[in-house]
């Protein structure tokens, strides 16, 4: 997830320029995503309701049972900056469970993670 916010966020280019968001990132595949150790029961995420007595913890592994595209999101997402350009470059982010998606019109390039 930390090349995806590299290569969401522009830094890989030589032109690079920090107020400027540039680009669509597709992520497929993201069932097939593992974390090391005991990540998968130990670390939870936290929500809140708003309410007294709203907060709710869930582990990775009962996310990622509901959603695996949320774990790739979030960890994306905590990498961004906390200010209007990050939550608008979070915007260009799509993730997808499996291979299908809906932006082939736009001839996206295939970037392989483990060779990049």
């Amino acid at each position: 997830s930390s090349k995806v916010a590299k290569i969401l966020r522009g830094k890989h280019k030589p032109s690079f320029t920090p107020h400027i968001d540039l680009r669509q990132v597709v992520v497929i595949n993201a069932e097939k995503i593992k974390l090391t150790g005991k990540k998968f029961e130990n670390k939870e995420y936290i929500s809140h309701s708003g309410y007294p007595g709203g907060q709710k913890t869930k582990t990775a592994k009962q996310v990622f049972d509901k959603n695996p595209s949320i774990l790739v999101e979030k960890a994306v997402k905590g990498m961004l900056p906390k200010t209007k350009l990050g939550s608008s470059i979070f915007s260009n982010l799509k993730v997808y469970a499996g291979e299908i998606h809906k932006h082939t019109a736009q001839n996206p390039k295939l970037i392989n993670l483990k060779e990049y």
